[in-house]
């Protein structure tokens, strides 16, 4: 990877460890988490499909599917800490219904213009699927690719 690129993928990160997570928004969130296996701590930013500031609900996409090591360490339970925008809490998740999912892919598809035209190419190649923005091959995508909420835990 270059380092131009690299440093732009880390610049959200670093925005968030020195305060300055709501220049981020709630476009982008930090999900902080535990190896279920090796223990350790992991640090994953994740763009966010939709945010419900009301609930502070993120819906955000596994974009490497089930298998995902953030998303197998959630479902272990493992969720430490979502930061997102100024917002920050310990997480519970939930799976979203394939019927669910399409509609915030659909959702977010309208309401982000520039990166509609960009979503095709991409999720062909994260999901191998032909998609053409049809709801079929839309909730094709969704079968591989699940969408899932983040909120903040009850204690």
């Amino acid at each position: 990877m270059n380092r131009a690129l690299e440093a732009a993928l880390k610049a959200p990160v670093v925005m968030y460890d020195v305060g300055l997570g709501r220049v981020v928004g709630h476009r982008f969130l930090l999900l902080t988490h535990r190896g279920r296996k090796s223990g350790l701590v992991h640090r994953t930013m994740l763009e966010v499909l939709r945010w419900e500031p009301g609930s502070r609900t993120a819906y955000v996409i596994s974009g490497l599917g089930r298998g995902s090591q953030w998303l197998k360490n959630l479902q272990a339970g493992q969720g430490l800490e979502v930061r997102c925008g100024g917002d920050r809490f310990v997480p519970t998740h939930r799976l979203l219904t394939t019927d669910e999912a399409a509609v915030v892919l659909e959702d977010y598809e309208r309401a982000h213009g520039l990166a509609a035209r960009l979503i095709p190419g991409v999720l062909n190649r994260l999901a191998d699927v032909d998609y053409d923005g049809t709801d079929a091959s839309r909730r094709r995508v969704v079968e591989q690719l699940p969408i899932l909420t983040l909120t903040p835990a009850l204690h």
